[in-house]
């Protein structure tokens, strides 16, 4: 007599077939359902020449779609005289004639409640379809897809482009306030930057994205700048990360590893101002002197202009066109793959459900490839290394745009006590 036997359901909509080892008893063999269940129907003919001992299931609900289903299967199983065990393999649970029906009852009639709620938000993701609840400010709820608001989405536009050109978050976030009236909170700005809705892409609670779903506000390049500069203020505090000047966050004692901070002293008439940097947490004594912003900045860019290009040229960097190439390749061979299902429905290959899984699962794997390509560099390192090599390049700009192109490619600037004199010593962004 065969002792222990197990059924398995998983709805292929929402749910991945579980691992064979879910239960922790003995099993003879397994029975898996996946969508239908034939695999059900089979055990329980089968019981009805070759009963087992026992049956082990995960849940009641995976006996059928409903309360009565659930209960038809179970005075069938009762009937058979098999033993029913319901639970996982840390804490079975073993079902007998004196369960509290009522209780049960409720238990299977919550289970299935869940189970159609899932059931119905992986519908809408196989449609690609909005999740519930309001639509993120720019847009508003479509038919069946988001729709950009005329009225809000330039206000988004603008706090995009502001954070583009500065790399600032609360620089952008006051900008809105200032400029367009529309108070935000930096959390709320940092949702806005990370969000994929405003790059025409849809996110649901299974991390899962689709992309291409609605008209986008930014594009794939602007998004990839967005991701690249949220990864280069993580490694600054905040308020570091929106500083104006263009050295701040970047200046550190070579000897103590003290931070420096930047100061500002004004004239009696504050007609004149003069920029110092000061070791935060200085343990000689006396404290090391103050430095003049201006020379650190001059040296700064004087050794970039000097080092950058002979640290480039050294570098083994891989050939990135190829890199973007083979991405490309594949996001067009999915691509021309969903394109085709419609066909395959028409012919008969597919049926309308498979189908919709199956554009799924491509979308989802064409948003991954596509944040692949995102995160290549836009840029050839070797021929922008050669264009900031230039120190004219650098007095045109401003103190903000000189803070961008920094931290695009300094890790830190240390300076080193000499006697009177500080030396710098840059660590580039892509140097360990």
């Amino acid at each position: 007599m065969v002792k222990n036997i197990a059924y398995i359901y998983s709805d292929p909509l929402w749910e991945t077939a579980p691992e064979a080892d879910v239960f922790s008893a003995e099993v003879e063999q397994i029975y898996q359902d996946f969508g239908g269940r034939e695999q059900l129907k089979q055990l329980l003919v089968k019981s009805q020449s070759e009963p087992p001992e026992h049956l082990l299931i995960r849940s009641l609900a995976e006996l059928g779609d409903s309360v009565q289903e659930v209960c038809d299967r179970l005075q069938e199983i009762e009937s058979l005289g098999v033993k029913l065990i319901i639970g996982d393999k840390d804490s079975p649970i073993t079902q007998n004639s004196k369960i509290d029906l009522l209780k049960l009852l409720q238990e299977i009639q919550n289970t299935q409640r869940s189970r159609r709620l899932k059931q119905g938000h992986a519908r809408n993701r196989l449609k690609a379809l909005p999740p519930p609840g309001k639509a993120p400010y720019g847009y508003r709820r479509g038919k069946d897809k988001y729709i950009i608001d005329k009225s809000s989405a330039p206000v988004v536009r603008y706090f995009f482009e502001q954070f583009l050109l500065f790399g600032s978050l609360r620089g952008a976030v006051r900008y809105l306030a200032k400029k367009y009236g529309k108070k935000i909170s930096v959390s709320t700005g940092k949702r806005w930057l990370i969000n994929p809705v405003y790059r025409g892409d849809l996110a649901y609670q299974n991390n899962q994205i689709i992309s291409d779903t609605h008209a986008a506000i930014i594009s794939r390049e602007e998004a990839a700048q967005i991701d690249r500069l949220l990864r280069r203020n993580q490694q600054m505090s905040p308020r570091t990360a929106s500083a104006p000047r263009s050295l701040a966050g970047l200046v550190i004692c070579g000897e103590c590893r003290s931070p420096m901070n930047i100061t500002r002293v004004t004239t009696h008439k504050k007609d004149k101002e003069y920029l110092y940097l000061r070791p935060i947490n200085c343990p000689k004594s006396p404290k090391c002197s103050a430095i003049s912003y201006q020379k650190i900045l001059e040296q700064t860019i004087q050794l970039i202009c000097r080092d950058l290009p002979q640290a480039v040229a050294q570098m083994q960097l891989p050939d990135m066109e190829d890199m973007k190439k083979s991405l490309a390749n594949a996001i067009a061979q999915k691509q021309q793959i969903l394109s085709q299902l419609p066909n395959l429905i028409q012919q008969g290959i597919l049926d309308q459900e498979t189908s919709q899984i199956r554009a799924y699962k491509l979308r989802t794997e064409i948003a991954q490839l596509q944040s692949k390509l995102a995160e290549l560099p836009p840029v050839n390192l070797r021929e922008t290394a050669q264009a900031v090599s230039i120190p004219q390049f650098w007095q045109d700009l401003s103190e903000s745009e000189r803070r961008f192109y920094f931290r695009e490619f300094i890790r830190e600037i240390q300076l080193w006590r000499q006697d009177e004199d500080w030396q710098l010593q840059i660590k580039f962004i892509f140097f360990t």
